[in-house]
C-alpha cells in the first residue's frame, strides 16, 4: 500500500511567544498578555508558564496551540497545580482552565521560529 496510502500530518511551526487572554469573573475585566516560552507571568493569583507554542503555516487553515502550566498562589499558601496541557485557540473550551474566579485561554502564537 506504499504507492496508494499516505499520511496527512498537520504541520506546525514552533514560535517563541504566546498571546493569552484572561477574564477576571469578579470584575468582568479582560486582559491580554504575551509570554515568552518558559517565562512566568501572573494573572490575579495565577502563575502561568507557556512551555511551547505552535501555529500552522500560512498555507494551511489557521490554528495555534500552546502547552500551558498554571498554578494558583493564594496569599499565605503554597502554590497548587491547576492546569497543565494543550490549549487550542480555535477551541478554547476543548481543554480549558477551570477556576471559580479566572478564565485563561490562548489567542495565538507569535514571534519567530525557535
Amino acid at each position: 500500500c506504499f504507492e496508494k496510502c499516505f499520511v496527512i500530518e498537520a504541520r506546525f511551526i514552533d514560535t517563541n511567544k504566546a498571546v493569552l487572554q484572561g477574564l477576571d469573573k469578579t470584575t468582568a475585566r479582560v486582559s491580554t498578555f504575551e509570554l515568552n516560552i518558559n517565562e512566568r507571568g501572573t494573572f490575579g493569583t495565577l502563575i502561568i508558564k507557556v512551555r511551547a507554542c505552535r501555529k500552522r503555516p500560512p498555507t494551511e487553515p489557521p490554528e495555534s496551540a500552546a502547552y500551558v502550566e498554571v498554578l494558583d498562589k493564594k496569599i499565605g499558601e503554597e502554590p497548587t497545580d491547576l492546569f497543565a496541557g494543550w490549549m487550542f485557540a480555535s477551541s478554547p473550551t476543548l481543554n480549558s482552565l477551570e477556576h471559580p474566579v479566572y478564565d485563561v485561554w490562548v489567542l495565538k502564537c507569535s514571534g519567530s521560529k525557535t
